[in-house]
């Protein structure tokens, strides 16, 4: 296969038992290396169930899966350590510091105890959290549980690094310096799959994006390219509800 893309999956199709629709039918999705790539979906559509089977986290039904040229259908063991995940969850002990958070996951990476030092260091350093490295979760501010929560999921220098929903209940600043730490981090050549409810925040940052609806992307391309061809949007938004509706997607 010629590889050309960090991340790419061909017709992935996912059936839950007791369910009568697919929550994957044809997922399509082509991720190319260097790139700040936003996947955008209403609820329901089925992007958790997809980023689940990227990470070897679920089974799939049918379909293919390429990361970084490996097939993940023969192992994930020469994948796992090429790929970052940050969950929309805080994954985190919120009675450890966040020192010690962090050398609990850098351990779990593998990393010996100087390069994760000295990471441990850098990273805290550039998400402006140096100064609260030993105070604890449970006393730290949302922002600041989700900048500690991106630092995990980076600490082993992932080439590709997935983020669900980074931002989400976060304060004006916090929110601004963690994009802005992804872009720099997206320029140094980390490749970036980023699921985001924000729509002008996506549109702000990546440089492709694309709309999933009913288990498959429905349109995908570069923000300001997408909104040139459709003359009734203005924005990343409108186009948005314009190709997946503006019914409400509330699930239970």
């Amino acid at each position: 296969m010629d590889n050309q893309f960090a991340i790419e999956t061909r017709d992935l199709k996912k059936t839950y038992k007791g369910k009568p629709h697919p929550t994957l039918d044809g997922f399509s999705l082509r991720i190319p290396y260097g790139s700040l790539f936003g996947l955008l979906a209403p609820n329901g559509a089925g992007k958790t169930t997809a980023i689940n089977i990227i990470c070897g986290l679920r089974h799939y039904d049918s379909g293919d899966i390429f990361i970084d040229g490996h097939d993940v259908s023969d192992g994930m063991q020469h994948v796992k350590p090429l790929l970052g995940l940050v969950p929309q969850d805080i994954a985190l002990f919120p009675s450890l510091t966040a020192y010690e958070n962090l050398k609990i996951f850098g351990g779990l990476y593998g990393l010996g105890k100087k390069l994760l030092e000295e990471r441990i260091d850098q990273l805290l350093e550039l998400f402006d959290l140096s100064a609260s490295r030993n105070s604890y979760i449970n006393r730290f501010s949302g922002g600041m549980k989700r900048r500690v929560n991106v630092i995990a999921g980076m600490l082993h220098v992932p080439k590709i690094l997935i983020l669900d929903e980074p931002t989400v209940g976060v304060d004006a600043q916090s929110r601004r310096l963690i994009l802005e730490k992804l872009t720099d981090i997206n320029k140094a050549g980390t490749t970036i799959l980023f699921i985001s409810h924000y729509l002008e925040e996506a549109e702000q940052l990546c440089n492709r994006v694309a709309f999933m609806d009913n288990g498959a992307i429905v349109c995908e391309g570069n923000p300001a390219e997408l909104i040139a061809g459709k003359s009734e949007c203005n924005c990343l938004e409108s186009l948005y509800l314009l190709l997946t509706g503006k019914k409400m997607r509330d699930s239970q």
